[in-house]
């Protein structure tokens, strides 16, 4: 009974570890003054199919969950959401939101972060500046190459194709197939 036990506990605990801890916008923002670290935001809509498969197989894959967990502050927005999001000095709306509305228009902050396409996922900086916009859905390993690359900053010392190409064939996943 006590190995059933134990085998069950490491099981849970296992589950647990592999979700990502998704805070609001307002929350990353307010925890970076304290432990300074960059944000990923997954910019998703109720009804979009990709961004459902990017919760379940992408961010809930035990490897970019532990790193996102660890690395960043991850931000899970709702790009046709109507809550008031007050950062960087303003306060976005979605005015012309609808009740009850399938599809509905898109949020102001999700029209200041340049986000065109659902799923998209944002990275900003300690400061909260954009760093870049990745758009579409990412499978784990398309978006495991980008988080560490992000988080340690590799991302200043790269200018060109060329030298993210190199980056990507050097890059050695550490997702099991």
């Amino acid at each position: 009974m006590k190995k059933i036990t134990l085998l069950f506990s490491l099981f849970i605990t296992f589950l647990a570890s592999s979700q990502v801890n998704w805070m609001t916008l307002e929350q990353a923002i307010e925890a970076q003054k304290t432990v300074p670290k960059k944000i990923l935001i997954n910019f998703y809509t109720d009804w979009c199919a990709p961004c459902k498969v990017m919760d379940k197989n992408t961010y809930n894959q035990p490897m970019i969950a532990a790193y996102l967990n660890d690395n960043y502050y991850p931000v899970k927005f709702n790009a046709e959401g109507q809550e008031n999001v007050t950062v960087f000095g303003r306060t976005f709306t979605n005015s012309d939101f609808a009740e009850g509305k399938k599809k509905n228009s898109m949020h102001d902050f999700t029209k200041y972060m340049n986000v065109n396409a659902i799923p998209s996922a944002v990275f900003l900086d300690e400061s909260g500046n954009p760093i870049t916009i990745l758009q579409g859905a990412l499978t784990a390993k398309e978006l495991e190459p980008y988080i560490p690359f992000i988080a340690a900053n590799e991302y200043k010392k790269i200018n060109t194709r060329e030298g993210w190409e190199s980056y990507q064939k050097k890059f050695r996943s550490s997702i099991k197939d």
